[in-house]
């Protein structure tokens, strides 16, 4: 009789481990239509979502004038592999976008199609939900020298594009929408006194701003990955340029840790039934620590200047973020402020 093996419990979990990292969901192995890509990101169980204001896909340049970015060509300069790098083959499809300064349903769902093309997918494959589908248009160059483009600004959403092939959406799972506050120009503050939610009747009066308010509603969802069904939140906000002096997030109230951020009621019920947490925000509004949504289980990540000299947009994460060689930042972001991004196993 040939004697049994005998390994050391060092080797006999070194095996195990191996096994693990290879183990394919039951789902997709009985499916029988996933490619070996697929299968190897499957089993990677890495969720890999990003935050961004596009501006509409109009940049502002320093001397006056505008220019008009496509679609592939700015998700070609915010998407990265696992080292933050551009253009590579590293780059694997997202799994979530959240964006702001969208024009609305129109505009969402060609850049979603332009994601899809992108990775060789069908049209469809990602697709987005919208705080307002078609908002009014405000304001009138919006700092361009040049009109068509600046009208290309004028109407303002926020959203968030996922990917249907690692997530799927129930129609109520997503809390849509939640106004932001303001200091109405003229009022005093201190401490809160003065603050308002920044919707009628406490939006801009006068006719060319009128509906600028609709820029800053919130959206949130609860997704589930399909392959383990773990639940994922996530949410996009864009606070008005106000916040950045006098943090405000409703009647008399500054927001959490003071820096104007709150979370909607239906949006806080999907985020606690939610194991991964994810949070995009455009603050317009410098200092904000990484701890600010502690209360939630959350970390803020990257700590550069996303406009300019200035960081105002921030990505909160619940889960375990692989980390980042550029500080979770892509400096040659094709917008006016640098995508952030976190990458999270799952």
């Amino acid at each position: 009789m040939t004697p049994p093996i005998r390994r050391s419990p060092r080797t006999v979990t070194a095996l195990l481990t191996a096994v693990a990292l290879v183990t394919i969901p039951a789902s997709v192995a009985s499916a029988g239509t996933e490619t070996a890509g697929d299968t190897a990101v499957l089993a990677s169980r890495i969720l890999r979502v990003y935050n961004n204001n596009i501006e509409n896909l109009v940049v502002n340049n320093a001397d006056g004038t505008c220019t008009r970015i496509s679609g592939p060509n700015h998700l070609t300069s915010m998407l990265v592999d696992d080292s933050g790098r551009t253009g590579t083959a590293g780059v694997l499809a997202p799994d979530l976008l959240i964006v702001q300064q969208v024009r609305g349903t129109g505009q969402a769902e060609a850049y979603a199609d332009q994601l899809s093309a992108k990775f060789g997918y069908p049209a469809g494959t990602y697709r987005a939900i919208v705080a307002w589908s078609d908002p009014e248009p405000w304001g009138s160059t919006h700092k361009c020298s040049s009109q068509s483009l600046g009208d290309l600004k004028k109407k303002q959403t926020n959203g968030i594009l996922y990917n249907t092939r690692t997530l799927s959406l129930a129609s109520g799972d997503v809390s849509k929408y939640w106004s932001a506050g303001w200091l109405r120009p003229g009022t005093a503050y201190a401490n809160g006194a003065g603050c308002t939610l920044y919707k009628p009747p406490n939006s801009d009066p006068d006719t060319t701003d009128y509906y600028k308010w609709k820029r800053t509603s919130a959206i949130a969802a609860r997704f589930t990955i399909k392959a383990t069904g773990t639940t994922v939140f996530a949410a996009t906000m864009h606070l008005p340029q106000e916040n950045r002096q006098n943090a405000c997030a409703g009647a008399g109230y500054t927001g959490i840790g003071g820096t104007g951020i709150h979370i909607g009621a239906d949006a806080t019920s999907l985020m606690n039934a939610s194991t991964i947490r994810v949070v995009g925000i455009d603050a317009n509004r410098t200092g904000i620590p990484a701890s600010t949504l502690s209360g939630f289980g959350m970390t803020g990540y990257g700590s550069r200047p996303t406009h300019g000299s200035s960081k105002i947009d921030y990505l909160f994460v619940r889960g375990t973020v692989q980390p980042s060689a550029v500080d979770h930042t892509v400096a040659g972001t094709r917008s006016n402020h640098l995508a952030l991004y976190g990458f999270i196993a799952y």
